[in-house]
């Protein structure tokens, strides 16, 4: 994620929770736990400053629900983590059970149709409307611009280098960065436990 695009997520004002949008299981992921394991927590972005503090929440998180959890950037550097061998060398060196991956996908801003829009004299009558309405599409304070910050979320068993659980989650009007990256964190945590990975 571009840095440009960071700074405007942290300016936004108002924010919500994440939503998962999309989310995926294996089938054999009855067969994983992580419990008694190590997991190593990575978010995948140029952003260095992103990434060091996403991974240092997402192990602290991880830590506080039970597992045993490290920040990526603590067992390898960085020039290695984008090779699949080179990092493999690393994880197998930390004794890694599995990889908990935030990877942001996209931050976009977006034009929102307000509701009250159709309280206005404009809309009242339908004749009113009619000669409104194909002759502008735009309505003076009907429209609001939003930002929706989408992240996807992968977690990997090492041994059996297999993809266990996925999800896609949205976060529109994330208030501040670390906030954001908190709540993201916080509610995918609460999913490995929902999905059983955190079992004795």
């Amino acid at each position: 994620m571009a840095s440009a695009t960071v700074l405007a997520m942290a300016g936004v004002l108002l924010g919500a929770a994440p939503r998962f949008t999309s989310v995926w299981r294996s089938p054999d992921i009855a067969q994983v736990s992580f419990a008694g394991g190590r997991l190593a927590a990575l978010v995948i972005t140029h952003d260095d400053s992103l990434r060091m503090a996403g991974e240092e929440s997402l192990a602290r998180e991880l830590s506080e629900r039970g597992f045993s959890a490290v920040a990526t950037y603590r067992i390898a550097p960085k020039e290695e983590l984008q090779s699949a061998e080179r990092a493999k060398v690393w994880f197998e060196k930390a004794n890694v059970a599995g990889v908990v991956v935030l990877r942001p996908i996209s931050s976009d801003t977006r034009t929102v149709y307000l509701p009250t829009v159709w309280l206005s004299p404009t809309y009242s009558t339908l004749w009113g409307f009619y000669g409104e309405g194909w002759g502008n599409v735009y309505v003076s304070g009907s429209l609001e611009r939003e930002t929706v910050v989408t992240v996807e979320t992968l977690v990997y068993s090492v041994s059996r280098n297999q993809l266990m659980w996925a999800a896609v989650s949205e976060t529109t009007n994330p208030k501040t960065l670390p906030r954001f990256v908190d709540d993201l964190i916080k509610e995918c945590v609460k999913e490995l436990h929902k999905q059983g990975l955190a079992r004795k």
